[in-house]
């Protein structure tokens, strides 16, 4: 498996960068370097209303939500997750939030 070193953290991850351990290994750190890769300048607290719904959902269901349920729980439309996470709520908001790699997500 390929690793991330960022801050003096190890990440291992998988083909498509997400990470392998999940929830287990996420931190402040794994956050920050997802939001250089997003290009994100500052997360906002709708940053994580969206980044806590999705672990919330996956601690409870052992998947992501499919992006309907996300725009219903947190009141934002798709556009909005869109502008908040520019790889869209699959490759970016759940790479944040350490959940693996949604099935279906391209």
């Amino acid at each position: 498996m390929p690793t991330i070193e960022y801050k003096g953290k190890t990440f291992e991850v998988d083909e498509d960068g997400f990470l392998v351990k999940g929830l287990e290994e996420w931190c402040q750190e794994w956050v920050e370097y997802v939001k250089e890769l997003e290009g994100i300048e500052e997360l906002t607290e709708d940053h994580w209303k969206v980044i806590n719904v999705l672990q919330d959902y996956f601690k409870k269901n052992g998947i992501a939500p499919m992006v309907r349920v996300l725009s219903k729980v947190t009141g934002y439309p798709l556009k909005k997750i869109y502008e908040l996470f520019p790889s869209g709520p699959g490759k970016g908001a759940c790479k944040m939030a350490g959940l693996p790699k949604p099935t279906g997500c391209v």
